[in-house]
């Protein structure tokens, strides 16, 4: 695994041995962000299920300027450093430890993008998506990038949230809202 494109651009990524954690693929990642971006000037970046870490990175490769990462496995957060060390801009990255329930209660200000790459579970996504809305922790115009399992069916809209674009990759799905 590596960073696609960007400011670290071709840099190796760690990612976590075992079946815990499904990192997304260079080719799936790259697909994300064609489909929103692909660059940005600025704004706040979520990850709220990190894994290795690799979606949060590519998005300040991309021009996100801070990324807010949320994991709740130890062996996952170690590899999350290691990636973070690795763009020598410890800085604009922000490891949460704790569960994505916990963190979406406790988190503060908005935020412009978010990926939700839960086990794959729609139930958390739409809850977690409830619960940011309701804690005000979406910008306007934010955009919420969800990995499920290809047969997952998320709703069209969640409060104010509104699909946007939906596509498989393989055995993924890959559906954007937009707020």
């Amino acid at each position: 695994m590596r960073i696609v494109a960007g400011e670290f651009g071709g840099r190796p990524l760690k990612t976590l041995e075992g079946k815990t954690t499904r990192p997304t693929s260079d080719k799936v990642r790259g697909a994300i962000f064609n489909m929103i971006g692909p660059y940005f000037t600025g704004g706040r970046a979520l990850d709220l299920f990190a894994g290795s870490g690799g979606l949060a990175i590519e998005a300040v490769s991309r021009g996100i300027a801070e990324a807010v990462l949320v994991e709740k496995d130890r062996k996952a957060q170690a590899v999350i450093n290691a990636n973070i060390k690795m763009t020598q801009k410890a800085k604009q990255f922000r490891l949460i430890k704790k569960t994505a329930a916990q963190a979406v209660k406790e988190l503060t200000g908005c935020f412009d993008l978010v990926f939700l790459d839960p086990p794959y579970a729609k139930e958390e996504i739409v809850q977690n998506i409830t619960v940011m809305e309701a804690e005000g922790l979406l910008a306007e115009g934010a955009v919420l990038v969800c990995e499920t399992e290809k047969t997952v069916v998320l709703p069209e809209t969640i409060g104010t949230i509104r699909m946007w674009k939906q596509k498989k990759y393989g055995i993924s799905k890959v559906t954007v809202y937009v707020k």
